[in-house]
């Protein structure tokens, strides 16, 4: 949104998305998309600066940097996986004994 000023020196905001023209016809006169005019006190190259700025802001990516940044001492610690209980592990299946066969010789 762009700051401007009406001709009696009330302030205004305008989405510059909505501008259809502006014209110097004495007076600045923004005429938007949907019709509406807007007659302020900025000149029309005054306009279009203000516009080209909201857009240069809106490509500038945004970083946020901590008032107090805090710098760990040591390192996190990895997280422990708990060892699961006896009564949960599958129990042993029994070995069963060998066949044998005895030769008779």
């Amino acid at each position: 949104m762009i700051r401007l000023t009406r001709l009696n020196n009330r302030p205004l905001v305008v989405n510059p998305d909505l501008i259809k023209f502006i014209e110097n016809a004495p007076d600045t006169v923004i005429t938007l998309v949907t019709g509406e005019k807007i007659v302020v006190l900025e000149s029309a190259e005054e306009v279009m600066t203000r516009i080209v700025d909201y857009r240069r802001q809106l490509r500038v990516p945004r970083v946020v940097v901590p008032e107090n940044p805090v710098e760990p001492s040591e390192p996190p610690e990895e997280p422990q996986i708990p060892e699961e209980p006896e009564w949960l592990e599958e129990p042993e299946e029994p070995e069963e004994p060998e066949e044998t066969t005895e030769i008779e010789g």
